[in-house]
């Protein structure tokens, strides 16, 4: 069922931005810096984190000036949702992994449930070594740490440069922490 997107006037103009645009083109060169020094050297597999990953991987494989290959990876816990639940798997390429060098992007470390359950999958499925990066790291504990982050942000319900606010969003030009009285 589609929802009428006119319920979510005024979300944005209710947020708080916590980061620009060019904090996120900051975060995104430092971020092609640090996997280029640990990965130049391994033609990696890069598994974008589907659904959210789409738009970091566009802005950020530009920036890898090495030889890699790219697959998706689909396993979420959200599904639209203001909070996890069960990770749920739409597309595991496990065959794609076998002896490889996988990094591992997402858009967000947010409880390390679902990037955690990725890399137990990649080591299942016998990569050689499983790198991980996200564009935005909460500040709170995690099930797991990313070899790679972006940027650190409070830990509150984000939107922005592939996070989503009930699906919309994405595209918004900066990281934007959703009001107390939207979630």
């Amino acid at each position: 069922m589609k929802l009428d997107a006119n319920q979510y006037a005024g979300v944005a103009e209710r947020a708080d931005c916590l980061a620009t645009a060019q904090d996120m083109e900051a975060a995104l060169d430092r971020m092609a810096a640090d996997l280029t020094a640990r990965l130049a050297d391994k033609d990696p597999l890069v598994l974008c984190v589907m659904t959210g990953a789409v738009i970091v991987a566009g802005l950020l494989l530009p920036r890898l000036n090495f030889q890699l290959r790219i697959d998706y990876i689909h396993a979420s816990r959200y599904q639209g949702a203001t909070s996890g639940g069960e990770i749920a798997w739409r597309y595991r390429p496990s065959a794609a992994i076998r002896g490889e060098h996988i990094l591992v992007l997402d858009d967000i470390l947010d409880e390390g449930i679902t990037l955690e359950q990725i890399v137990r999958a990649c080591h299942e499925d016998g990569a050689a070594s499983v790198q991980t990066a996200v564009l935005v790291e909460k500040r709170r504990p995690h099930q797991c740490e990313a070899d790679v982050v972006g940027i650190q942000v409070a830990d509150r319900y984000l939107y922005g440069y592939g996070l989503d606010y009930k699906n919309y969003f994405r595209n918004a030009p900066g990281i934007y922490a959703v009001a107390e009285t939207d979630i």
